[in-house]
């Protein structure tokens, strides 16, 4: 497994409005998105291409394409789906598939309550939205998903990671034979005792929608 953390001005900078107790709901979806397409750009340096013949007003000539099968990104709901808009900038052809993962606040572990992706994945780039990365358990049953299905390449996406998270996920996913990449902006402190990463920037869903009421 390989992490990337993105050591960009804006990329700081977006990350330390986000983490400001005093950033609003719009101005937080909207920083996301912004964010999500700067790393965006790291996380596909490794997308496949294959060869194209093209004809530019003055000649022939040689470029590349999106290979096929495309690549697949899968936001884990519902979280994810704020970060959703900033990906689809960059890969607007994309194909996407959705992941609902809930994690027990008490076990901490993680369990999908609902998905919308291929039966069959084979030979797919999977390109996984996951604000945070704190405990691991929900990115780490996120990928062994796709695995199984038949993914051959994953790359997720984070906001944020924690130390316990990263050492989980090269625990938990030690025996899969598929390169697993995480790309975030900022490889944070520790977690709390809540399970929530310190600094970090609070319950992302939370910041981005609101807490319904039940």
């Amino acid at each position: 497994m390989r992490t990337h953390v993105v050591d960009h001005p804006l990329v700081a900078h977006k990350l330390t409005v986000l983490r400001d107790q005093a950033t609003d709901s719009p101005t937080f979806r909207s920083l996301t998105e912004e964010l999500v397409t700067l790393l965006a750009y790291e996380a596909t340096r490794d997308v496949r291409v294959e060869a194209c013949e093209i004809h530019t007003p003055v000649a022939p000539t040689t470029g590349v394409r999106l290979a096929t099968p495309g690549p697949l990104v899968v936001p884990i709901l519902r979280a994810g789906l704020g970060m959703l808009e900033g990906m689809m900038r960059l890969l607007p052809t994309a194909e996407v598939g959705f992941l609902g993962m809930v994690r027990n606040e008490e076990t901490l572990e993680a369990a999908t309550y609902a998905e919308r992706l291929p039966d069959d994945l084979s030979g797919r780039q999977c390109y996984v939205l996951d604000p945070m990365l704190a405990t691991g358990g929900t990115l780490a049953a996120a990928i062994r998903f796709l695995v199984d299905r038949g993914a051959d390449h994953i790359t997720a996406v984070c906001l944020l990671v924690a130390p316990e998270g990263l050492a989980r996920l090269e625990e938990e996913l030690a025996d899969l034979d598929v390169p697993v990449t995480i790309v975030t902006s900022a490889l944070d402190e520790r977690l709390n005792e809540k399970g929530y990463i310190v600094p970090g920037l609070g319950d992302a869903g939370d910041r981005m929608y609101g807490v319904a009421a039940g």
